[in-house]
């Protein structure tokens, strides 16, 4: 026999299992109506999925207290690497920046470059683009629009750091007793 409650409570028995039983537990019986095995429902399963989830995240988290723990003696060793990381990306920024500049300078020499050329010269006399201008201005572009993405991802990056640090020193402070 099997027995289950609907989402409203209300019980159903059956020989084989009922459709009202939806997600639920399903209880499994013997011929004198004893519980003797629990088929676990959507509901439960999810509830068992959430609670390993919770616990692997504890469990994540105290390994992260250990650990900054371990790795820091005080506030201001967590300073010191948080800000030689950031000098790190804001080095690697500027030379970005600097790319940057370098490639919109030569895209502007480009784009006056083949002025002369056809079809930016309405000049019959005017000779076609090179190939090789034409390649030299597409490698500038594409190059500009990736350095220009590296600078994008570096600032988010810089970001992410600040945050993660700011959370390691807020929870090394609350571990210390620090206020």
């Amino acid at each position: 026999m099997y027995r289950c409650k609907d989402a409203k409570g209300a019980s159903f028995v059956g020989q084989s299992i009922p459709p009202e039983c939806g997600d639920g537990d399903i209880d499994v019986l013997d011929a004198s109506g004893r519980v003797i095995r629990v088929i676990p429902g959507r509901q439960s399963l999810a509830n068992v999925a959430a609670a390993q989830q919770a616990e692997e995240a504890r469990k994540a988290a105290e390994q992260r207290d250990r650990t900054l723990l371990a790795t820091y003696l005080t506030v201001a060793d967590i300073e010191r690497l948080r800000d030689q990381r950031l000098e790190q990306l804001e080095q690697q920024a500027r030379v970005t920046q600097q790319y940057i500049l370098n490639l919109k300078e030569r895209e502007a020499r480009l784009t006056e470059d083949v002025q002369r050329f056809k079809p930016y010269n309405s000049s019959p006399k005017a000779p076609p683009l090179p190939d090789h201008v034409a390649e030299d201005i597409v490698n500038t572009v594409n190059g500009l629009q990736v350095y220009q993405q590296e600078l994008v991802k570096n600032t988010a990056e810089q970001e992410r750091m600040r945050t993660e640090f700011a959370a390691d020193i807020a929870r090394f402070k609350e571990l210390k007793g620090i206020k």
